[in-house]
């Protein structure tokens, strides 16, 4: 059998690229952060993950140029041997006191973030607990692992419990949950979860991917909840509302330092650049400064969730600036978001299997740069498209 048999076989790209409905890698001429040029075309962008409108804030982007400036383009190597300068340091400490913990480690992306630390913590002896919504990554890093997968059901707290209560003594445990769901919009149950660590002596691992820069004024949501001394871990990522790329995970130090000499995906990887680290810690003095940008994301998300809810939407349980519009069938999501993009507004179609079947949807996300008339004019859109689709 060749192995490139099933490459010749996979023409589902090739036909919906005939048939001009495929919705991915969509190739951008511009990106100003609320309007994206495509082809010629302005879109309104309403599928980013640049909650707080960084990417195109001044102090961001002079920040990576002059560190460019300064340093140069690349590392060329690891932080375990010449890839780790005095900024990356400075960016992990900075990092560790805004999320409250004592030591935080920079990865080169959020995937591998969730790929090292996971790796490198759970051994043949442990047990791994994970909600059956968590992200890609901290699936991928349960496969990397030596150790033991359970999963419960999203947000579940008897479930949880159900598979805690199940794990053998003399094994170690490690639960780890998304603190923001990244496609239904929901805010992981912390207050119930912290207790039932704390009975069954399980660590916990927070996924603030999303959740950083958006809740809890910014510091993610274990701060949300007033709960930060009890999550053991917290990793987030630098390209949502850090503008920029790379991720970090934050705890206790000697857990920090295991970590930081074990995680291969830190060991055998580049470190990123210094336009990277910096553009990344001049994200997070905005934060500091600039408080009423979480403030600002949150309030537009609560009228866009009002208003789509006002009009007939299914938004399921959103909570945040991820508001999902729920369709349940592939092709009747590739249809809406096909009309949507046409009239001019950028939205993302999540289709099976990246959500269960019958969970179809699509993603929109919101900015705190955005404009009144620019969620104006979305909302005007959603409606129209709605109907003419009879969503709504």
């Amino acid at each position: 059998m060749d192995i490139f048999k099933k490459c010749a076989e996979y023409t589902a790209v090739k036909e919906a690229v005939e048939q001009g409905y495929y919705p991915y890698f969509i190739a951008l001429n511009e990106n100003e952060g609320t309007e994206v040029m495509y082809q010629g075309h302005r879109l309104l962008m309403c599928g980013s993950n640049n909650y707080l409108g960084l990417t195109t804030h001044p102090s961001v982007k002079q920040a990576a140029i002059d560190a460019v400036n300064r340093y140069g383009t690349s590392c060329t190597g690891s932080r375990f041997l010449n890839g780790t300068l005095e900024l990356h340091e400075r960016l992990e400490s900075e990092l560790a006191d805004w999320v409250g913990k004592p030591a935080a480690l920079v990865f080169s992306t959020g995937m591998q973030t969730n790929l090292g630390v996971i790796s490198a913590l759970i051994d043949r002896a442990d047990v791994l607990v994970l909600d059956k919504l968590d992200h890609a990554s901290i699936v991928d890093g349960a496969r990397l692992s030596w150790g033991e997968t359970k999963r419960f059901r999203h947000s579940d707290i008897a479930d949880l419990e159900r598979v805690l209560s199940a794990i053998p003594d003399g094994k170690g445990r490690l639960v780890v949950v998304d603190g923001l769901f990244s496609m239904e919009g929901d805010i992981a149950p912390l207050p119930e979860i912290i207790p039932l660590c704390k009975k069954y002596a399980a660590r916990l691992m927070v996924d603030d991917a999303h959740a950083m820069g958006v809740l809890g004024g910014g510091r993610g949501s274990a701060a949300h909840f007033g709960l930060t001394d009890g999550v053991d871990l917290i990793m987030s990522t630098f390209s949502k509302s850090f503008a920029s790329l790379g991720g970090f995970i934050a705890g206790d130090a000697e857990v920090i330092s295991y970590i930081k000499h074990h995680a291969r995906a830190l060991i055998f990887s580049a470190s990123i650049p210094a336009p990277s680290a910096a553009a990344a810690l001049a994200a997070l003095e905005v934060m500091r400064a600039e408080p009423e940008r979480a403030q600002r994301v949150n309030a537009i998300a609560g009228r866009v969730r009002d208003e789509l809810r006002r009009l007939g939407f299914d938004i399921g349980n959103s909570q945040t600036p991820i508001v999902p519009i729920l369709i349940g069938d592939d092709m009747r999501t590739i249809y809406t978001w096909k009309a949507l993009f046409e009239a001019g507004l950028f939205v993302n179609p999540v289709l099976s299997p990246a959500v269960p079947e019958g969970s179809q949807l699509l993603r929109t996300s919101y900015m705190a740069t955005h404009t009144d008339a620019q969620i104006d004019r979305a909302l005007e859109l959603f409606e129209k498209i709605g109907r003419q689709m009879g969503i709504i």
